[in-house]
């Protein structure tokens, strides 16, 4: 083996890597070995950078927990998860593209009748959204399961609430026809946790730490692709600023301001209320589609 000069080094440990039995892990560790050579070369951090790195991440493994990951938060910001979640979805024109799932999904939501209320006694404008689910053919997709989750209207999700039962979110289902009727509140802007390690870096930044106002959505049916998604709302100030990168223009839709009266589900409401439409697309799974042909 030749001994290490600072021009080899890279060379030496990548031929030392080599030595992986599993093909894939191979791969994956010499690719790492070469990007994070070549980042050191490239700034040449001094020993006291180094340092300040590794206690940063040694922090930032120490914020984590049940409720709280850190470290999926510093992916966030980097927009790592996203382009993780566009190469792992890669889906045709005219279906419902997807984004991260983000941190706040709980899982086993209330079953809630179609039209139902799922922001019970939450704060905010009251907002109903409409639509169908169909397939790529045109084909309605009934019995698929929407998945909820949200912030209220003053930008808090559930896990960041002291409240004991669900807190803005549900499962739907869509009819027969493909279509479905939500009634929630219209969700604000809100900031990324800004007290641990990823907040103290965005604070000497220059960049918002703020996310737009959406509703999440997950969409099961069987026979067809899951789709984890959100709405985002037009107008909102921060749709171009997104410090996860979410948005996508097909899910920028208008919450429409609708005087007090009747809403889409037929109920009378005595104040102002916001209505969305929205018709999800799914991609049918590669098996259904084998079979079908």
């Amino acid at each position: 083996m030749p001994y290490v000069t600072e021009d080899n080094l890279t060379d030496v440990a990548l031929e030392r890597w080599k030595d992986i039995p599993d093909p894939r892990l191979r791969q994956i560790m010499q690719s790492l070995i070469k990007h994070l050579h070549g980042f050191v070369r490239d700034i040449e951090p001094t020993q006291a950078e180094w340092a300040v790195a590794i206690d940063w991440l040694t922090r930032t493994g120490k914020l984590c927990s049940e409720k709280r990951q850190e470290f999926i938060l510093t992916s966030d910001v980097l927009g790592v998860s996203m382009l993780v979640d566009a190469i792992n979805h890669r889906r045709p024109s005219g279906a419902t593209p997807s984004t991260v799932e983000g941190p706040f999904h709980i899982p086993n939501a209330p079953s809630i009748s179609n039209g139902g209320n799922m922001a019970e006694g939450a704060p905010g404008i009251p907002c109903f959204v409409t639509g169908t689910v169909r397939g790529l053919g045109g084909e309605p997709v009934g019995g698929a399961m929407l998945d909820l989750w949200q912030t209220d209207g003053e930008g808090l999700y559930e896990d960041q609430r002291e409240v004991n039962g669900p807190w803005m979110r549900g499962l739907y289902r869509s009819q027969p026809d493909g279509s479905y009727a939500i009634r929630t509140v219209a969700p604000i802007a809100y900031t990324i946790p800004m007290d641990g390690t990823v907040g103290a870096l965005m604070e000497r930044t220059n960049i918002s730490h703020m996310r737009p106002a959406h509703i999440h959505f997950a969409i099961i049916a069987p026979g067809y692709d899951t789709c984890v998604t959100h709405l985002f709302q037009q107008g909102d100030e921060f749709i171009e600023t997104d410090v996860v990168y979410g948005v996508k223009a097909p899910l920028i839709v208008e919450f429409v301001k609708k005087p007090p009266g009747k809403a889409p589900t037929g109920e009378t409401l005595a104040t102002p209320f916001y209505e969305v439409r929205y018709d999800f697309v799914l991609q049918q799974k590669a098996e259904a589609l084998v079979a079908a042909e």
